[in-house]
Order: C-alpha cells, then sequence, then structure tokens
C-alpha cells in the first residue's frame, strides 16, 4: 500500500486508491519483497509473454509473404521439399510447409506458370530462409525463458540441512543475474524485427510499378490524383527503420551502480521493453501487408488465389473494403492488426484446410 496510483484519472496514495477499488495491500512474507525485487521476474514476465505472441507472428508472416506472393504472381517453385530439405533448420522446413499448404491450388499461379520470369526477388523466394531463421532464435529465446522461469533467482539461497530441521545454510550468489535472459531477448528482437524488414520489402514489390508484374502503381486502381498505399509503404518503413535503431542490443551496455558493487549489469529489462515495442511495430508492419497483398488480389480478378488465402482475404474483406479511391488508411491498417492480434486470420486459414505451424 506504499507509493502512489493512478485512480480515476487523479494520482492518489496507493492505500487510498486500493481501498476506494475494493483491494486489499498485498502482506510480504519473510524475503518476498528481496525476490520480487532483486531477480529476473521483471524481464522474464515481459520476454515470455512477448515471445508467445511472436510465435503467432510468425504465422502471420508466412500468411501475409503467401498472400504477397500471389499478387505479385509469384512462383511456389523455391519451396520445393527438396530444395528446402537440403539445408536442415528447422524453421526453414516449418515455414517451406507451411508455404507449399498455403500456395496450393491457385488460379492465379497456373496463369503464368510458362512465364519467362525464372526466380523471383529474395524477399519472396527466401521466405523459408528468412522467416525460418528467425522461428529458430525466437525457439531458443523460449527455451532459455522456460528455464528461468522455473529457477530460482533469490539471493541469498537458503539450502535446508534434511538431517536437521534447525541447520541448512544461507549462501550468496549471482542467480539474480539477468545475463542469459538478455542476450535471448536481444537475440529475440533482432529475429523479430527481420519479419518486418522482410515483409516491407514485399510491400514495396506490391506498390512499385516496375516490380510487381503489372499491378497499376500503389495499387490504385484509378492513378493520377489517387496515390493509394503509397503512403502505407512510407510507414512500414518508418517502422521498420526504427525497429533497426531498438534493436541495438542492450546486453552489451552495462553500466557500474552501488559503489562499484554493482559493477556489471544485464539491463535485461531494457532488453525486454525492448522487445515488446519492436513486436508490437513488427505486427503493424504486417497489416500493412496484408492490406496490400489483399488489393493485389482484388485487382488479379477473376483470377482466384488459394482456398485459404481466399478466406483469409474474405475475412480481411469484412472489415476493410477495397480501396476504388483514396481514403485515410489509418482505419484500415488498424482494424487488419486488430484481425492479426486476435487470432481471426490465423483462423480463417485453419477452417479453409490450413493450419499454419
Amino acid at each position: 500500500g506504499e507509493g502512489d496510483v493512478e485512480h480515476d484519472g487523479k494520482t492518489v496514495p496507493a492505500a487510498f486508491g486500493l481501498a476506494a477499488a475494493g483491494l486489499q495491500a498485498m502482506a510480504l512474507e519473510a524475503k518476498e519483497g528481496l525476490t520480487l525485487l532483486n531477480g529476473t521476474q521483471h524481464m522474464t514476465a515481459i520476454g515470455a509473454l512477448t515471445v508467445l505472441d511472436a510465435e503467432d507472428t510468425c504465422r502471420v508472416a508466412d500468411l501475409a509473404g503467401a498472400m504477397s506472393l500471389e499478387a505479385l504472381k509469384g512462383t511456389v517453385r523455391a519451396f520445393d521439399e527438396r530444395v528446402v530439405a537440403a539445408r536442415a533448420h528447422p524453421g526453414q522446413q516449418t515455414v517451406g510447409a507451411n508455404l507449399r499448404a498455403l500456395l496450393a491450388g491457385s488460379a492465379i499461379a497456373a496463369s503464368h506458370r510458362d512465364c519467362g520470369k525464372v526466380q523471383d526477388p529474395y524477399s519472396l523466394r527466401c521466405m523459408p530462409q528468412v522467416h525460418g531463421a528467425s522461428r529458430d532464435a525466437l525457439a531458443y529465446g523460449r527455451a532459455v525463458l522456460e528455464r528461468e522461469a522455473n529457477a530460482s533467482t533469490d539471493n541469498p539461497l537458503v539450502f535446508p540441512d534434511p538431517a536437521d530441521v534447525d541447520g541448512g545454510e544461507m549462501i550468496s550468489g549471482g542467480n539474480f543475474h539477468g545475463q542469459p535472459v538478455a542476450i535471448a531477448l536481444d537475440f529475440a528482437a533482432i529475429a523479430i524485427a527481420e519479419l518486418a524488414n522482410i515483409s516491407e520489402r514485399r510491400v514495396e514489390q506490391l506498390v512499385n510499378p516496375h516490380l510487381s508484374s503489372g499491378l497499376p502503381p500503389f495499387l490504385a486502381p484509378s492513378s493520377g490524383l489517387n496515390s493509394g498505399f503509397m503512403i502505407a509503404q512510407v510507414s512500414a518503413a518508418a517502422l521498420v527503420s526504427e525497429n533497426k535503431v531498438l534493436c541495438h542490443p542492450a546486453s552489451v551496455d552495462s553500466i557500474p551502480s552501488s559503489a562499484g558493487r554493482e559493477d556489471h549489469v544485464s539491463m535485461g529489462a531494457h532488453a525486454a521493453l525492448k522487445l515488446q515495442q519492436i513486436h508490437d511495430q513488427v505486427r503493424t508492419v504486417l497489416a500493412i501487408e496484408l492490406l496490400c497483398a489483399c488489393q493485389g488480389i482484388d485487382l488479379r480478378r477473376p483470377l482466384t488465389t488459394t482456398p485459404a488465402l481466399e478466406a483469409v482475404h474474405a475475412a480481411v474483406r469484412a472489415h476493410v473494403p477495397a480501396m476504388m479511391v483514396d481514403r485515410p488508411l489509418a482505419p484500415d491498417i488498424e482494424r487488419v492488426r486488430a484481425l492479426i492480434d486476435d487470432g481471426t486470420l490465423l483462423r480463417a486459414a485453419s477452417a479453409a484446410g490450413v493450419t499454419i505451424a
């Protein structure tokens, strides 16, 4: 009940705020206060929640990439099981399988199967390698966080003597140090940010008439006075650029305190908070890509994409109509972002027969 809280828009003493809300102050037992302050609970909790959400974000990235590939008349050949299996990284295998499933049965693909294009740009062709590497890095982060969540990071630690109820030892150690978590979170930040880096490059292809295989400039059906999705790509580029700055590792930036006794610290809490912000912005970039890709699919009509991607397209169009003339894009981006956050798009693909691993 100490300190201040916000209640009804005002800053009030914590005891008053708790009472007004019908809550009781927590009564801590011996060592619990130090445990809350001195361990890795804060960074581990934020990191664990973000990494769990990021696993779904990886699935959405595969979905968005598949939709963009269809809109851009890309080829699934690069995802051939033999090609993907020749490099045995686990994430690459998963993404390759996801893309093959999502891209099966496309009328768009059938329409250009014998075209003269040989290879797609890296942001399409290398999705198993790039998305897969992010998945593998996140798997490492998850393993670290699972171990940490089940660890004792208190100091000192008390070890009872099984033979003497009044015996035992108290030993001062360093389990409170957050370096294992901080490094894992910095690694996860780089991995997640890369999903937006490659997503923004696919958006650039969709809006650039020199790269989009016949789509109109900026995906505007009536160009000239309409700028279509030009500013959406600028927004994606801005978020990607900010994430690049945020990816600077916190764990290399120790600073001493407490008269030199705490002379090396992990900065793991900073790593966790940066990871959270990066992940939030990655999902917004993916929302932009999905908006652009759905517009591209509309512009390929009457050709249809695959059953799974048609289901996802329909889920988006239930909330966001196609853009025929310019309108503010922020509400559209927010609506698609909400469909990512609540799992609607992944469920749509699953209902159509493709559960993204």
